[in-house]
């Protein structure tokens, strides 16, 4: 029989619960009440990792199951780990004896390619130190230093329900400060929340989801090292160019006589430079042809002198129909490369091509992807009415 059920109530389970179930409880809890996400209940959640702490481990389960709380610390067996050693080594932390606050920097992409500062403002815990009147601190009354209360129910004819919860005058402490003792800045909890202002240092080159961290300047708990503050990058997409590593990649629209016949374009830069770019006469550009600029790309990481390529899409705008008279397509066409000639033979069937109504095609496609009938008949695609 089980002496105590506090810890299971802590954690929502019953005394029978299976180790999968206790993680599958801790889990949830502790993502529910992180201080992270909810600053003003980090003293239940320390009760949580407490209670997981005990009941994840045989033997400790074993001690709490036969002689309650006490017996684990008569046992010497007493919850020494912080929770969030607990926290980091349950989610892939580690077990590193501090805490990492991680904050995501949204960076600019123009940004991102050269030099800057910028200020970032982050929230913290900052210790206040001993949370009161040093010397004054008293064992609390409500729960005799324990930290929990227990609370005990009849619920059948010789039936008897214990229920342990954090003790809501020393929050868990297991001792507390008079009111005129306790510190007024963080009310006898020892750590208050604060903003702090980083000035954050963004070398030319650095990529998305690349990190920086400040070694100590998170947040601050009595008796353990104080945490990081860890700024990804986060790189936002630009209107002209994509990145591709080092590689900067833009697209560009040409006229079909500039695609012929030579072409001056000039292009803007990230860092707001003007290039000018030609094509001779005579360089044909096709369709979907790319060409590149050396040295024109993103600086590279630790290397800005260097830079990668600049990579230029071009995409050729041709004419729309009947843009030149038809008496006028003979000149045009003896400047051309001459056409390919046809046979021709009387057992041939001329016929007329039509436009497509794309939009319409694609719609009639999505709609018989849902059809059931897989047998039925299907049309062809779907010519505009000339």
């Amino acid at each position: 029989m089980v002496h105590e059920t506090g810890f299971y109530d802590l954690l929502g389970v019953t005394p029978s619960a299976s180790p999968d179930e206790i993680k599958k409880a801790y889990r949830k809890l502790a993502l529910k009440f992180h201080p992270d996400k909810n600053p003003n209940e980090g003293e239940r959640f320390k009760l949580i990792s407490q209670a997981y702490e005990v009941l994840s481990d045989p033997k400790k389960r074993d001690l709490y199951d036969q002689g309650g709380e006490q017996a684990i610390k008569e046992g010497g067996m007493n919850a020494g780990q912080s929770p969030m050693d607990i926290f980091n080594m349950f989610f892939g932390g580690g077990g590193r004896m501090q805490r990492e606050r991680r904050a995501k920097n949204t960076v600019n992409f123009s940004v991102v390619l050269f030099t800057c500062f910028s200020y970032l403002p982050v929230s913290l815990f900052s210790s206040t130190g001993y949370g009161g009147k040093k010397g004054a601190l008293e064992k609390c009354s409500s729960c005799k230093g324990r930290g929990v209360q227990v609370k005990v129910q009849q619920i059948g004819p010789g039936m008897i329900q214990q229920i342990q919860s954090m003790c809501s005058d020393c929050q868990g402490q297991g001792e507390k400060f008079s009111s005129k003792d306790r510190c007024k800045t963080c009310q006898g909890r020892k750590v208050e929340r604060v903003k702090k202002i980083l000035e954050v240092h963004i070398d030319k080159g650095m990529k998305d989801g690349q990190k920086i961290t400040f070694h100590g300047e998170g947040d601050q708990e009595p008796g353990l090292e104080p945490g990081d503050v860890i700024i990804v990058l986060d790189q936002k997409d630009h209107p002209i160019y994509q990145r591709q590593g080092d590689d900067l990649i833009t697209n560009m629209e040409l006229k079909l006589v500039e695609a012929l016949c030579g072409f001056r374009k000039t292009i803007t830069t990230l860092d707001n430079r003007t290039l000018i770019i030609n094509s001779a006469p005579g360089q044909v550009i096709k369709p979907n042809d790319i060409k590149c600029i050396q040295n024109e790309g993103m600086p590279i990481y630790k290397d800005p002198y260097e830079k990668g390529q600049l990579f230029v899409n071009f995409q050729i705008e041709f004419p729309e129909k009947e843009w030149l008279p038809e008496h006028l397509m003979y000149q045009l066409e003896r400047l051309l490369p001459q056409r390919e000639d046809v046979m021709l033979t009387d057992d041939m069937e001329e016929v007329d091509l039509s436009d497509v109504d794309v939009q319409a095609q694609q719609r009639k496609q999505q709609g018989e992807a849902y059809e059931e009938d897989e047998d039925a008949p299907r049309s062809g695609v779907q010519c505009q009415t000339q």
